[in-house]
Parts: structure tokens; sequence; C-alpha cells
């Protein structure tokens, strides 16, 4: 609505939609997406044997426990019925009693690194980066060092808060004798945009496949299989579905014109990755002909330190 409304007074129209003051529960997007991934799948008979018992009824506790599992509410990792339903089944089982003194230990120790990403890191690189919006955001204006030193400390201030919340959440899962998924696998470390995607908010990816871009018809789109021209529709409409994900991804992380810009960015990305990808399939070429795969590789030598 807000932006309905910076529209209405760029265009000079005499009209404003007032502003309702809704408050939203805490963390609604990650709970949506999961239950959302539980209605379909019960919809269409999916994974779906993991939530019965032995009488074939769901149990309406475990569903509860699922959604509000709060270690993983808050920030992530969006975790799938699958993956936890039976491990709530099995919480009373001798087996994990043995290991309740080693998963506090493990627990702890991955508690304690994120905790230090978090609080020592993020918070370290956040001071940097807010000088410098702060020096903007009151009229004045960075010189090129300066708008470089917030630009990495804003990215560096991103990257180890994520990263400290995915290890705190799968550390306190294990102090309950849940084992959460990884949902951060160094993303910098990444040599195209694809492999970025598959190591950064790992579970959002998956989720957006498995019940967006699969839908969409992937990259097969076997909707299309009968056509002559399915070879080049192909490739079209998952050029379309690659940016859609992307695009909608961007406006699920925030409703600012920011997150949107953000998205078509992405989504331009994965399909110049994608094209290229074509383009050297079409030629019988390899992507380390032309990607100087080498030379990546020696510039991001030290982020293994920072990850």
């Amino acid at each position: 609505m807000e932006n309905f409304n910076l529209f209405a007074q760029l265009l000079e129209f005499d009209f404003a939609i007032p502003l309702p003051h809704i408050l939203l529960p805490l963390a609604i997007s990650f709970f949506t997406f999961q239950q959302i991934a539980f209605l379909v799948d019960c919809y269409k008979k999916v994974d779906i044997r993991d939530l019965q018992e032995e009488s074939q009824e769901l149990d309406f506790l475990d569903y509860c426990l699922f959604v509000c599992f709060f270690p993983q509410l808050i920030a992530g990792p969006i975790v799938h019925h699958k993956e936890m339903m039976p491990q709530f089944h099995t919480l009373f089982c001798k087996a994990v009693h043995c290991k309740l003194w080693e998963n506090l230990a493990k627990g702890l120790f991955i508690f304690s690194i994120g905790f230090f990403k978090k609080v020592f890191i993020a918070d370290s690189f956040a001071k940097w980066a807010n000088a410098g919006f702060k020096v903007v955001e009151n009229g004045g204006a960075l010189n090129i060092f300066e708008s470089w030193a917030t630009t990495f400390s804003y990215t560096f201030q991103l990257y180890f808060d994520f990263s400290g919340y995915c290890d705190m959440a799968i550390g306190l899962g294990l102090f309950f004798g849940i084992m959460l998924p990884l949902n951060f696998n160094s993303p910098y470390k990444s040599l195209n945009i694809s492999e970025f995607w598959r190591r950064w908010h790992i579970t959002l990816g998956r989720f957006l496949k498995d019940y967006l871009y699969i839908p969409l018809g992937g990259n097969r789109n076997l909707k299309y299989q009968d056509s002559k021209f399915y070879e080049a529709l192909n490739k079209l409409l998952t050029l379309r579905n690659l940016f859609l994900v992307a695009f909608l991804s961007g406006i699920w992380h925030g409703a600012g014109w920011g997150f949107i810009i953000w998205g078509v960015l992405h989504g331009s990305a994965m399909c110049v990755h994608r094209i290229y990808g074509l383009i050297l399939e079409r030629f019988q070429l390899q992507k380390k002909s032309f990607c100087g795969v080498k030379s990546i590789k020696s510039f991001v030598g030290f982020l293994p330190l920072i990850s």
C-alpha cells in the first residue's frame, strides 16, 4: 500500500490509501512455507507416510510441534515434515537417550560458533556499515574508500549474521535431540550464481524448487512436449521459470523496492548463466575454457578462513 501511495504521489493523484496497522506474527513467512509444503503433500499424498501412525491417523501434537519448534522458527531453516516427523517419533527411544550428552555437547559447540559469528563478527561489521549509511542519510557523501568499506562491511555483516543464526538453530535443535538440515554452506566460495543459491539459504531454495519451479515446468516443461518446437520452447520456458523463482524470492525477503530490484537482478543473473551454459553446450565447449576457474579459485582461496 505504501508503494501505491508513492506512485499516486509521483503521478500527482489526489488520493492515498490509509495504511492499516496490522501486527503480524513473528516468523510468519517461515512457518507459512512449512505448512504450504505440508498441505500440498497431503493433497497430493506425497511424503505423508512419515506423518502417520500405525493407525493411519495423523498425530495432531506432532503437527503442532512441527509448526512451533522454536529453534528454527525465527530465521530458518525452512524444515520439511518428512525430515522432522520421524525424529519426533523417536525422541523417547533408548537410542536417543544414550546420545543425550553427546547431542548436548555437539549442540553447545555449534551454538557457540554461531553465537560468536553473530555477536563478535557480524555486529562488528554492522558498526562500520551503519556508520556509512548514517552519513548518507544525513545528506553527506562518502569518498570511494568509505563507499567500498561500507559496501563490504554490509556484505560480511549479512553473511556472518545469517551463518551465525543457522549454526545457532542447529545447535539448539541438538539440545532437544533434533537434527535440523544444513542451511548455509560457504556461499561466497561459489563459482557461479546457480552454485551460490545451492549454498545460501539452502532450504529456501529447496522449497522454491519443489513447490514453485517444478510445478511451473522446471527444465522439462512436459506440457509442451508434443510441440514440434519443443526444444526451443522448453529452453525459453526454463528461463522464464528461473526468473520467476528468483523474482518471487526477492519479494519473499521483503515488500520494498530494494528487494524487488534484488529479485530482478538475481533472476536476470540466473537466466544469463543458463544461456551461457546452453551456448557452451551448443558448441560443445567446456566451461573452464571461458571461466578461468583456476584464477577464480585462487581469488576465493582465503574464504575458507572466514566461513
